[in-house]
């Protein structure tokens, strides 16, 4: 009888056990199916190249004024650290040329609050300097990556280009490439409402974000009935523009000396002078523009002149070759390194837009000579560019006709059909 009642206690006590273990098995492999259903590995958080998880991030701009000793001695960077920043190689970072307004990123780490380790300083949107403070001052220079993405463009013109840029969000610098490829051929100060155009080009991206234009590549504008194409070729001496036929669209000279503005005052025989209240010849064209505006040399040349003057205000002159001399007056400063005698390429910068001299208000006087004569620079005829040579007119059109196909397979914003070649 003891024997039977033992078994049985044994057999419940195991069966009691058996189901113990069940439900602490089922209990263990729920909870693991329930940590591993819940378990999110957390992505770490990159700045600058840098894993920069439960550090501290300090962002701010430079101030006028302000030096870069300024700034980090203000965020408890050691004095002898500062100190260390004449033995950094110019050529990579000039603590010099810290700009007003520019971005600049302090990092602390996370286990001390009390000094950064790092200082990054953004010059423009591709390039970022890192200072790194350890025992030693250390610098590295960076870069973001750039990518270049294709894109097309159509519209129609409504009143003027520059609401049309508006309207359509078309930046500034496209137009302005846009200008000066058609500087020549179209007035656009006097485009026709419903003029149309298509553009291919290539902009230039960061971290998805526009930082600018690289180039153009094709253009159809159809002007007052008359339509023109930009076909890009490089025959060896850098990118050019020319015509379905080959010809360059370029001229010897740029039409414009700063990018494209409002025409505040022609060339003239006589016209009502604002400061002097008497009528005068106005032997130049008057672009207006913000103050600081970047003037440029039309074209190769050697500095004539470049001083102040009572009525010129600053003013550089600049003489082309044997046939054409052109000058710009009332600049708020004249761009450093331009003197008598120094040579300048086409598109170089030359000063700002001012008011200096007899002048009301902010704008650049461009004034023209073509064999010691004063003309109206919007009106001389001037030799174009070298066209497309004999060597080059296969592969040419080969690449014209590719172009044309691309612009044409653009959805149009007019109603009308497109102008066939």
């Amino acid at each position: 009888m003891r024997k039977l009642i033992l078994a049985t206690l044994i057999l419940i006590t195991g069966l009691v056990l058996f189901g113990i273990r069940e439900n602490v098995d089922s209990f263990l492999v729920d909870s693991l199916d329930s940590l591993v259903y819940d378990f999110q590995l957390k992505e770490p958080t990159f700045l600058y190249g840098m894993v920069v998880d439960d550090h501290l991030i300090v962002e701010d701009r430079v101030k006028r004024n302000q030096y870069l000793s300024d700034i980090l001695r203000s965020h408890n960077v050691p004095v002898h650290l500062i100190n260390q920043l004449t033995t950094l190689p110019r050529d990579i970072f000039d603590v010099r040329r810290i700009v007003p307004n520019k971005k600049y990123t302090l990092i602390y780490p996370p286990d001390s609050a009390s000094m950064p380790k790092a200082f990054v300083y953004e010059p423009n949107a591709i390039d970022y300097v890192v200072l790194w403070f350890g025992d030693k001052l250390s610098v590295d220079a960076c870069q973001r990556e750039v990518t270049v993405v294709e894109k097309t463009i159509s519209g129609v013109i409504n009143s003027s280009l520059s609401q049309t840029i508006n309207e359509m969000g078309i930046s500034h610098e496209l137009t302005n490439k846009f200008v000066d490829i058609f500087a020549w051929q179209v007035d656009f100060q006097r485009l026709q409402r419903g003029d149309q155009f298509k553009l291919i080009y290539e902009e230039l991206q960061v971290e998805e974000q526009t930082i600018g234009i690289r180039q153009i590549k094709g253009i159809y504008f159809n002007h007052f009935g008359n339509g023109y194409y930009a076909i890009p070729y490089d025959q060896g001496n850098g990118l050019d523009y020319f015509d379905e036929e080959g010809k360059s669209l370029r001229k010897a000279l740029l039409k414009y000396p700063i990018e494209f503005t409002r025409i505040s005052s022609r060339y003239s025989g006589s016209r009502f002078h604002p400061v002097l209240k008497v009528n005068k010849a106005h032997l130049g064209t008057d672009f207006a523009a913000p103050t600081g505006t970047p003037i440029r040399s039309v074209g190769d040349g050697v500095v004539e002149e470049a001083q102040f003057k009572s009525n010129n205000g600053n003013y550089v002159k600049i003489r082309h070759n044997a046939t054409y001399t052109t000058q710009y007056l009332h600049m708020s400063k004249i761009a450093p390194g331009i003197k008598p005698g120094v040579r300048v390429r086409q598109g170089q910068w030359i000063g700002n837009v001012g008011s200096t001299g007899l002048a009301t208000g902010p704008h650049v006087c461009y004034r023209f000579w073509k064999n010691g004569v004063q003309v109206d620079a919007l009106r001389v005829e001037l030799p174009p560019s070298e066209p497309i040579l004999d060597s080059h007119k296969e592969e040419y059109a080969r690449q014209r006709d590719e172009v044309i196909r691309q612009l044409q397979q653009i959805p149009s914003r007019f109603a009308d059909s497109f102008a066939s070649r």
